[in-house]
């Protein structure tokens, strides 16, 4: 109880002070003074801030007296008038994140080179908390750290209500540290889609910013290139969304839905048939199985695909390259 008013700013001693006065009624600040040992120079500059922040008032006597607020009514207030403030930081700090926004950026600016371990988690600390509105990333190895650790980050970003997409390489959800910690990515938010082979990586914050290494293969992955707002922002952008077309969807547990080695040749030409428009009873004629074997196989591709429609399903299929 001794630190109750330290979340509105105030300090420890001033909390005691304010207990002290909810106590006893009114006092001066000689008889506080007297009982807490605090000496009354002290303990009028504590009673002075109390007073300022609406949590007691001070009496005209001689010596003053100071009476305490009730808390229901002066904590409440004081929780929202620092609310307030809060609020008025954030829309400033908006409004200067903005204007650093709108400055032109010379032509030498468009790419910054950022080298060493320390300067890439700085980057990226700077990139993930500073989101607004969405991350996406495409996670494949090499990897800069053999150990895997949780990305604290992300959780915070995402509890804020920032939106992450990520494509993984589906050979790294083999190991068992990884699908862990994509468990908790997937529970607290994440989009997650796979891809059997990628060989490229990638982090872009709110479209504006983007961080790729300078190498994709094992050398120089602590050099890394941060791309300011450019054609080259937008190519990458671009890149980013044909290969989430093409990815195939993570159930919220982590498991793959589908993968293409797991579309056997009766599902392709299940899905070929369906592209084309063909009926159900045309579709078993030609694979050579019932029609209502044909009815259950799409129902289960439609939903792999996350494909309202039969058509669509056959369009999202040839989009991921499964037929």
């Amino acid at each position: 109880m001794s630190h109750l008013l330290e979340p509105v700013g105030l300090s420890q001693a001033d909390s005691e002070i304010y207990l002290r006065l909810l106590g006893q009624g009114a006092s001066t600040a000689a008889d506080l003074s007297e009982q807490t040992r605090v000496p009354v120079a002290r303990l009028r500059r504590s009673l002075q801030r109390l007073t300022e922040a609406g949590l007691a008032n001070r009496i005209v006597s001689s010596p003053p007296r100071y009476v305490p607020t009730p808390p229901e009514v002066a904590v409440d207030a004081l929780v929202l008038h620092r609310q307030q403030t809060l609020d008025e930081l954030r829309a400033r700090a908006r409004d200067l994140a903005l204007n650093l926004h709108n400055e032109p950026i010379r032509p030498a600016e468009l790419v910054e080179l950022i080298e060493g371990h320390d300067a890439l988690f700085s980057t990226l600390t700077r990139l993930e908390l500073g989101a607004r509105d969405e991350v996406v990333m495409i996670d494949a190895p090499p990897y800069i750290n053999s150990a895997v650790v949780l990305n604290e980050r992300e959780i915070k970003a995402l509890e804020r209500g920032v939106t992450y997409r990520c494509i993984y390489h589906a050979p790294i959800l083999t190991q068992s540290d990884r699908i862990f910690h994509l468990a908790k990515y997937l529970a607290a938010g994440e989009k997650a889609r796979v891809l059997p082979e990628i060989r490229m990586k990638m982090m872009i914050a709110d479209r504006r910013r983007a961080l790729i290494p300078l190498s994709f293969q094992g050398a120089q992955q602590s050099t890394h290139l941060l791309v300011h707002p450019s054609p080259l922002l937008d190519a990458l952008v671009m890149c980013f969304e044909s290969l989430w077309e093409r990815a195939t969807p993570m159930a919220s547990d982590g498991a793959v839905l589908t993968t293409p080695e797991r579309i056997d040749d009766r599902d392709r030409a299940i899905l070929r048939l369906l592209a084309a428009g063909q009926k159900d009873a045309a579709i078993g004629r030609a694979i050579g199985v019932t029609q209502r074997t044909v009815v259950r196989r799409i129902a289960e591709l439609m939903r792999t695909l996350d494909a309202d429609t039969r058509f669509q399903a056959g369009v999202q299929a040839a989009r991921r390259g499964w037929l």
